[in-house]
């Protein structure tokens, strides 16, 4: 995969420094997701973390290790914020994100995203890399291993999938629109809520989607293949990356109760813009934002 310069022949080329942030974080992507994929069908151990809905595997580790390792070699002086490497549940994710949102640089990793699709077999999961200075996100890349797309953004210079840029959905009403949300991993309160949530967006919408994984939902925002996206209960390296390529394609990303994102979002709304108000009336006056809890 040549993922630094691949183009649409009709346009002027998209081109990554070889040396830049940018790059790196495409090389770390590419080569975690290749070894993710060879590793399909032939992890040794399933833990459990927060509930049944919350897996992860000795191929999660090795794979944010692998980022790390090529990260930390090129910018030995950054912070890493990685899942795998933190505390289970939100308030120690929390507490993670507390200790290095500060940093001049920070590089959040998710290895895995979807890992309950990958232990299943599903070619739903990608890698997630972004990076923050201080506290703004200026580079997001998501890599699926599966299709072999690439979807990368620079704050500032759009968001392009394999070089080509992309732009969010056209659609300028909800009931026009295919949305997708998720399965929050907290069974007890949040994830009744969110059910309601899909109970009161169902009939405003033209379908709802679940896709597993957070990151290439937002991915499908910032290329068009969904008109928007909620979930309660997020991380940072979950929607850290994503949220750049929406807001490169034209996008629009808040919490759910219309706020503008941050690195300590957890419950988000992404969408082409034109739907989001629309979007966040029916939670709200549904009552399953979760920004009460």
């Amino acid at each position: 995969m040549n993922a630094l310069n691949q183009t649409n022949p009709n346009q002027e080329p998209y081109i990554v420094s070889s040396k830049s942030f940018t790059a790196v974080a495409i090389n770390c992507a590419a080569k975690a997701g290749e070894w993710i994929k060879s590793k399909l069908g032939s992890y040794e151990k399933l833990d459990i973390k927060v509930s049944t809905h919350d897996l992860v595997t000795e191929v999660d580790k090795g794979a944010e290790k692998l980022i790390r390792r090529l990260i930390l070699t090129h910018f030995p002086d950054h912070a890493f914020l990685g899942e795998e490497s933190t505390g289970i549940g939100a308030a120690a994710a929390a507490s993670a994100l507390h200790d290095v949102e500060e940093s001049e640089y920070l590089w959040i990793v998710d290895p895995i995203d979807g890992t309950t699709n990958y232990v299943h077999g599903l070619p739903l999961y990608s890698v997630s890399i972004a990076l923050a200075h201080k506290g703004e996100i200026i580079v997001g890349v998501i890599y699926d291993p599966s299709r072999d797309e690439l979807y990368v953004a620079e704050k500032g210079k759009g968001a392009y999938v394999h070089g080509v840029p992309m732009k969010v959905s056209k659609e300028q009403k909800l009931e026009d629109s295919l949305i997708a949300t998720g399965f929050p991993t907290e069974q007890t309160v949040l994830l009744p809520l969110n059910l309601a949530g899909i109970q009161a967006v169902a009939p405003r919408v033209r379908n709802i989607r679940t896709i597993g994984s957070a990151a290439l939902s937002l991915a499908y925002v910032a290329t068009g293949r969904l008109s928007g996206f909620w979930e309660l209960n997020l991380n940072a390296w979950d929607l850290a990356a994503g949220m750049l390529l929406i807001q490169e394609s034209g996008g629009r990303v808040t919490d759910t109760a219309g706020n503008p994102y941050h690195l300590g979002v957890r419950n988000v709304i992404a969408t082409n813009g034109h739907i989001h108000d629309e979007l966040h009336t029916v939670l709200e006056q549904a009552n399953v934002t979760g920004m009460d809890l």
